[in-house]
């Protein structure tokens, strides 16, 4: 007979945060095969790692509640208010996201392309080929940042004071004291306040005045909800699609040739080529690592009976390694894999608000890059953040080398510095 296992033991790790500056897949595989629906004792916590079974919980959130708390710290965690939309269920989900979604329909989003791009190419021509670069430190971080501040209508000096405060929000992104982090959450929130009053006096061209005027059926945002959803926007669509960025530019540069075949796919005219390596990027770093739901009443998954008021760790990073889905090939990088049903902006209800914009960054640092840079290869290890919530790329030592027929570089053709045109 196989032997029992350990559940406790074996999802142990995943409590520790410094398990994830490591490499967490070995054990997301083994959870997969032995135990993809597991119990842990010491906290109360069942822990779903298949494909199947987190989109199961995904698409019921009447079982599978987000108000009783996100990550796994929250355990127990009354509010008297929602911190973020993240933390509702359907009706009050459903009146958020009616509220917000006009703010990020796709014809808005791409209408930024032009100022992304333009931001985006003057961070790529400060890239000399053949020198080791941070993709993290010149690319990955500022160019979400900048792209915000454009946004929200704010001068374009303020992203490293966004920096700080994203950071400061994120469990494990960094080893500040508690009271710091907590006294830069505090400064991010009154900053917020006091942009979303301003603009109900006195509205701009920006996202902030667009959800400050959103109505449907004479409903609007209070000022609170408003700061509420812009504090998500700052830090979690910073923080996702930087650790996308950086993430899959490190799984390019660790897996020889993909560069090379994306780029022969893309000038041979395959309209899809660059928007199915975003998606790739997307699945391979799986920038938010999981999410808790807790169930509403006794409900099975995966074959495992689950009482009312338990809570579920959904391992978004192992379903999205998941063979039964992916195929043989779903440990490996492939920047035309196709199809590609990863989970990596949530799915159902909560699926991400933000994912066009995302998508549009992704694929415009790539056609940017593609452009001047022939390959990338590392120039040193990838430090990984040891946050249980999102997967932090820290450092990103790379070096791209130029490609035959390439942009002039930043020293024939100075870029203008990024900012507001």
């Amino acid at each position: 007979m196989p032997t029992a296992v350990d559940e406790t033991a074996l999802t142990a790790p995943l409590l520790d945060p410094a398990f994830y500056a490591g490499d967490p897949f070995p054990l997301y595989a083994r959870l997969r095969a032995e135990a993809p629906v597991a119990r842990n004792d010491t906290l109360g916590l069942w822990v779903a790692s298949r494909h199947a079974e987190v989109t199961a919980a995904s698409r019921d959130p009447a079982t599978f509640c987000s108000g009783q708390g996100i990550m796994v710290f929250e355990i127990g965690a009354e509010y008297p208010t929602p911190p973020t939309m993240m933390h509702t269920d359907p009706p009050d989900h459903t009146r958020y996201r009616a509220l917000v979604q006009p703010g990020f329909r796709p014809t808005f989003m791409r209408a930024l392309e032009g100022p992304i791009r333009e931001r985006t190419r003057a961070l790529v021509e400060r890239i000399e080929p053949g020198t080791p670069v941070d993709a993290v430190a010149e690319l990955a971080v500022p160019l979400p940042l900048q792209v915000i501040s454009d946004l929200l209508g704010v001068p374009e000096d303020e992203w490293p004071r966004f920096f700080r405060w994203s950071e400061a929000a994120i469990p494990g992104a960094t080893d500040w004291p508690e009271e710091e982090r907590a006294a830069l959450s505090a400064e991010m929130v009154e900053y917020l306040l006091a942009a979303a009053a301003d603009r109900r006096g006195v509205p701009r061209d920006d996202i902030i005045s667009e959800l400050a005027a959103a109505e449907v059926d004479g409903d609007r945002l209070t000022d609170a909800e408003l700061a509420m959803f812009l504090v998500q926007l700052l830090v979690a669509g910073n923080e996702t699609t930087r650790n996308m960025m950086s993430g899959g530019l490190v799984a390019f540069a660790e897996h020889p040739g993909e560069w090379e075949r994306l780029a022969e796919r893309a000038g041979a005219g395959a309209g899809r080529a660059l928007p199915r390596a975003v998606e790739e990027m997307l699945r391979w770093t799986t920038p938010v690592v999981s999410f808790m739901r807790t169930t509403t009443r006794e409900v099975e998954l995966g074959g495992r009976r689950l009482g009312a008021g338990e809570p579920v760790l959904m391992l978004y990073a192992s379903a999205n390694r998941d063979e039964e889905v992916f195929g043989p090939t779903a440990d490996r990088f492939d920047a035309g894999r196709d199809p590609n049903p990863h989970v990596a902006f949530g799915f159902g209800a909560h699926f991400c608000v933000g994912a066009v914009l995302a998508r549009v960054e992704g694929r415009i640092l790539l056609e940017e890059l593609l452009a001047r840079f022939g390959s990338v290869a590392p120039a040193g290890p990838a430090e990984r953040t040891a946050s249980p919530v999102i997967a932090g790329v820290r450092s990103a030592p790379l070096v791209f080398s130029p490609a035959a027929s390439s942009r002039p570089t930043s020293r024939r053709r100075r870029a203008r510095p990024p900012g507001p045109r």
